[in-house]
């Protein structure tokens, strides 16, 4: 017998004993609905046998890892159907991915949309059909001879090839797969499913391989699901930046200056401005910083101490060739070691700690061309860069200092709400990927760990997402498409000081190292512009619209009335337009809406007589006529308390 603790309740089990048998045991409906398991916080299969005490969680599709076991076997099942219409079709990968699943096919002739169609009728078909999936294990001699006619398959079969294993396999009706699961027990909960896309891809995504045809699909166990998702999908389009804030002239981009190097328009340059402003100011006067402005540019020696040259050299721009030329320089993908050497000019004491460096810093890195997106992966970026240099005994304080500023910057521009944490370590197991001993990783990653838990944070733990010099807390956020990239970060340092024989004179009158705090408040400007057009569908808070209320006068006689409100509202600090195009009224307030201004001001004779102005409010819409003061009241509250909603 094992016992098997499920949700703190312990039962007693025949040895080998599945999890799908254990939801079984407790109802019938939660063994229909079990996607997968998790034993001893594994994922794993429903039919794993259970042979020892454990703790075992049933996985519905509400769950993560439940869901990639539901598209798993949703791809099986579209790969059965691709097979059954081109008997021909050589078949290669077909994994579930964050947001549905593909599958990678050699074929005669991609896919196209008309066929993606077929595929669903088919796929169709074959659930009605409610098959099981049966699991089983061969040797690889066995193997090849199931997939003679698979050439992916038996690459695939080769590289396992002595290591003495079985292989995993998955049948259902004529469609026998290899494949390590996990995966349903029958394909009948597929009630729902979507071919969403077909493409090009390289089989191993090396272009000196042969080009796939590659087909994406979502699947839900309900119809409603799936049609919410399709308008959530057709939302995310109407929100991505990548078109809307071109729409909107944001940025824009040149073939002759390079791909990942976006143009930022009047608008989006207003916009990081207002950004720039607000958080220099906040982080200067607020916390304490001292700015620096440093190169953006520096010899290759800078980064062989720092261990960027080492470390991180492939991700750089460098200038010069390191076997011809005197002096190699490199475009900076940090600012780390430039505010290190203003540190480095004085000698100082355990009294002047902390010192907290801040810069508006330009970086560069080389990004892969695939890569590429919008504003949100570029290859020259803007950051809100910050490192303290602090005593050992500082260091909660000031890194809950530091959580504290994203905090209320990312309140205020309405991000926070969206935003995850992730605890990033070192990868152990690759060491060469990082500074220093494992003692001195232990020290850094139980620091963080310890202030995490006492500030009471919410957090996933990631091994090998570490800088080479110390651990991270990543903050992240996703785009509309629910894809997840590092907003901020905050890292504990106890390395490069003293790679740069960085000290302090401490109480005892000796010289010892600081720690160092490596941190970002707003992070990378050109990313959170991206999601700030993505989450409020281009219409920003009015304290952040690079255009906050738009004049519009109704026929030319007004057009002196309207620049004096202009100058009037530019005294008070805001940031108007005039219109004064010769258009009629109707088409000016349509362009005005269709550019997401915050309000529009219409003045015509009747409002110049009485000194009034006709208010539309791009969320309240007509709001009559007021004085002018009580619309500068009303506009004032509405910034000054950085209304987000």
């Amino acid at each position: 017998m094992v016992k098997v603790s499920l949700r703190g309740d312990v039962h007693e089990y025949e040895n080998g004993v599945t999890p799908y048998e254990i939801a079984q045991s407790i109802s019938s409906g939660l063994a229909r609905v079990a996607c997968a398991a998790k034993i001893d916080g594994e994922g794993c299969d429903l039919r794993t046998p259970i042979e020892k005490d454990c703790e075992v969680e049933i996985l519905t599709f509400d769950d993560p890892y439940g869901k990639k076991a539901f598209w798993h076997t949703t791809s099986h099942v579209m790969a059965q159907a691709v097979l059954h219409l081109f008997p021909n079709a050589k078949f290669s990968i077909g994994p579930a991915i964050d947001n549905g699943f593909y599958y990678d096919f050699d074929v005669e002739k991609p896919f196209t949309v008309d066929d993606l169609k077929k595929i669903e009728d088919e796929m169709a078909k074959i659930v009605k059909t409610g098959l099981e999936l049966n699991k089983f294990t061969m040797s690889v001699e066995e193997a090849k001879e199931v997939m003679k006619d698979q050439p992916y398959k038996l690459e695939l079969i080769d590289e396992h090839a002595g290591k003495g294993e079985a292989l995993s396999f998955y049948k259902q009706g004529d469609f026998t797969e290899l494949c390590a699961g996990p995966h349903l027990m029958n394909i009948a909960p597929i009630k729902a499913f979507k071919l969403t896309s077909t493409t090009g891809a390289y089989w191993r995504g090396s272009e000196k391989n042969k080009m796939l045809s590659r087909i994406y699909g979502i699947s839900f166990p309900k119809k409603a699901e799936l049609e919410a998702y399709l308008e959530a999908v057709e939302d995310a389009k109407r929100r991505d930046h990548n078109v809307l804030g071109r729409q909107l002239k944001y940025f824009c981009n040149s073939e002759y200056v390079g791909q990942g190097l976006p143009l930022l328009m009047p608008k989006g340059a207003k916009l990081f401005q207002i950004l720039n402003r607000y958080v220099q100011d906040k982080e200067e006067y607020e916390y304490g910083y001292v700015m620096t402005r440093t190169p953006l540019m520096a010899k290759s020696d800078l980064y062989k101490v720092s261990g960027h040259w080492d470390h991180y050299k492939d991700g750089m721009f460098v200038l010069g060739d390191e076997e011809k030329d005197k002096e190699v320089f490199a475009l900076r993908p940090m600012t780390c070691p430039f505010q290190y050497q203003v540190y480095l000019n004085d000698k100082h004491s355990y009294r002047e700690l902390p010192y907290r460096y801040g810069e508006t810093s330009t970086l560069f890195r080389n990004e892969a061309s695939g890569e590429m997106h919008g504003l949100i992966r570029v290859r020259q970026f803007t950051i809100s860069e910050g490192h303290l240099i602090i005593r050992p005994d500082q260091l909660e304080e000031e890194f809950k200092n530091c959580l504290k500023l994203v905090k209320e910057v990312m309140t205020d521009i309405g991000l926070y709400e969206d935003l995850t944490f992730r605890f990033s370590k070192w990868d152990p197991e690759n060491k060469d990927k990082y500074e220093g001993t494992p003692e001195m990783w232990e020290e850094a990653e139980g620091a963080m760990r310890k202030i995490l838990d006492h500030i009471g944070l919410e957090y996933t733990e990631a091994a090998g997402e570490a800088a080479f010099y110390g651990p991270k807390l990543d903050i992240q956020g996703k785009n509309v498409y629910g894809k997840e990239d590092t907003l901020v970060t905050i890292q504990i340092d106890m390395m490069l000081a003293q790679r740069f024989g960085m000290t302090y004179i401490d109480q005892n009158n000796q010289a010892v190292y600081p720690y160092i705090i490596h941190r970002t408040s707003l992070g990378c400007y050109e990313r959170t512009i991206a999601l700030l057009i993505e989450k409020y569908g281009g219409a920003l808070p009015t304290w952040l619209s690079p255009e906050q209320v738009r004049i519009l006068p109704i026929t030319e006689d007004q057009n002196e009335y309207a620049e004096e409100i202009k100058k009037k509202l530019l005294r008070c600090g805001f940031r108007p337009e005039v219109d004064s195009r010769y258009e009629k009224i109707g088409f000016k307030i349509r362009e005005a809406q269709l550019e997401k201004v915050p309000y529009m001001l219409v003045v015509g004779a009747k409002e110049m007589e009485e000194g009034k102005v006709a208010v539309r409010s791009r969320k309240e819409g007509d709001l009559g006529a007021v004085a002018l003061d009580e619309f500068i009241a009303k506009i004032r509250e509405e910034v000054e308390n950085k209304v987000c909603k």
